[in-house]
């Protein structure tokens, strides 16, 4: 456990300027984040009066913005994307980025916007069965070899692309449950778990195989010399509907010392959702007084 922790910005790409998009990828990457995960809606969850742009797009336009982030999602839907075109998407992304994209995919966490949008009325097991067989199709995609498949959801007749990967794309599975779980043994390298289910982590460690352990988390950061009062008064005003479960608030001292207790329970990379929008300031001292410690 002597390693060094990734920390990955999750930028959901909503009530933000393209260039500010952009403007919080760099600053990222100046600050020393290792990579930057988008979100994957067809209306933001609880602000769907909010603009937001589309996650293979946008995450396009932030690959040939940066130069070292891994590039990534939390988490596509598997229900919006046929595995053929996703498999295809994630093979350009690859090779557009240099290798810097990561595959991260979900059965569905907002069934209502799949309702409302008309894309399934599938209740969770039914997805969860769908998110294997999309993962079995596209990981048979990605070898270049022609591919049958006779699945419940998804059908192929020597179904063959290329070009391949540059590289085994890592794929990323969140979530605790049971059907779940199977498909992270059988197919991630990472499994993300929110913090506010850290309590799961180790009955949940024998059923995820050889996956690496990733957490996804709200931080209200208090740079050193900033008003905390102000700071933690503004950030449950924006996210206080969500409790504060899970949630992080501290100065460097205090996050770093959080960041290491969760390292020594096997958390390798930390997903890290600011609730200031992530300001380029934020994320210059979050660097500073974050990450450069525990590297």
């Amino acid at each position: 456990m002597g390693d060094a922790p990734e920390f990955h910005l999750f930028l959901p790409q909503m009530r933000l300027s393209p260039d500010g998009l952009v403007d919080r990828a760099r600053a990222a990457e100046a600050a020393g984040f290792a990579g930057l995960a988008l979100m994957d809606h067809l209306a933001p969850p609880q602000a769907e009066d909010r603009p937001m742009f589309e996650a293979m797009t946008m995450a396009t336009w932030l690959a040939a913005r940066t130069e070292r982030l891994t590039i990534g999602h939390l988490v596509l839907c598997d229900s919006f994307r046929h595995p053929a075109v996703l498999a295809r998407q994630a093979v350009t992304l690859d090779h557009l980025s240099g290798g810097r994209y990561e595959l991260a995919l979900g059965s569905g966490s907002t069934p209502a916007e799949l309702r409302t949008f008309g894309v399934s009325e599938a209740k969770g097991p039914e997805r969860a069965a769908r998110l294997r067989e999309t993962l079995d199709v596209v990981t048979q995609l990605w070898t270049g070899e022609p591919v049958t498949f006779e699945g419940r959801f998804h059908q192929m007749t020597a179904a063959r692309q290329w070009p391949t990967p540059t590289r085994p794309i890592p794929v990323v599975i969140g979530g605790t449950g049971p059907a779940t779980l199977q498909v992270v043994r059988d197919h991630a390298t990472w499994w993300n778990l929110p913090a506010h289910h850290i309590d799961r982590l180790e009955a949940c460690r024998p059923l995820i195989g050889a996956a690496r352990v990733s957490l996804q988390q709200l931080v209200t950061f208090v740079p050193a010399g900033t008003d905390r009062a102000e700071i933690v008064e503004l950030a449950d005003r924006r996210f206080g509907w969500m409790g504060h479960t899970g949630r992080a608030v501290g100065g460097g001292d205090e996050l770093v010392a959080s960041f290491e207790a969760y390292r020594r329970q096997g958390v390798e990379r930390f997903y890290l959702w600011f609730t200031d929008f992530a300001h380029p300031d934020t994320l210059g001292a979050f660097g500073a007084e974050v990450i450069a410690r525990l590297a």
